[in-house]
């Protein structure tokens, strides 16, 4: 599931020639955040952080974790009931991109289908444009 940015209740409008971005957000994906959160002491107020960092075997890397404090370049996305942050930096790179969680035989894990990586490395934690 596509999300457009949750501005809450105030009415944001993007500027002319701005596009709209977003980051999806699977329901196997959100199930696996709520049972991580749950797991989490202190979690009241904790929401999934969505990066990217220079490094990994093809430029890029994909960065997860828990946060609990919100920046000022922050943009929020929320569906089935979870937040994911992304920082306004990473969501040039992850935009249109979807964050779903894996299951398989070979082991479980946080997986982004990403529409601007035109490469990404056999473990699919790292990407190049």
């Amino acid at each position: 599931m596509s999300l457009t940015e949750n501005h809450g209740d105030s009415a944001v409008a993007a500027p002319p020639g701005a596009g709209v971005r977003s980051f999806g957000l699977s329901e196997s994906a959100a199930r696996r955040i709520k049972v991580l959160l749950d797991m989490e002491e202190n979690s009241d107020g904790k929401f999934m952080r969505v990066g990217v960092e220079g490094g990994g075997c093809s430029g890029f890397q994909y960065d997860f974790g828990f946060d609990d404090v919100m920046k000022d370049d922050d943009h929020v996305f929320e569906s089935h009931g979870m937040k994911v942050i992304v920082d306004d930096t990473s969501l040039d790179l992850l935009d249109g991109g979807v964050l779903d969680y894996v299951d398989e035989l070979l082991g479980a894990y946080f997986q982004v289908t990403n529409p601007n990586a035109s490469s990404s490395c056999g473990c699919g934690t790292s990407f190049s444009l």
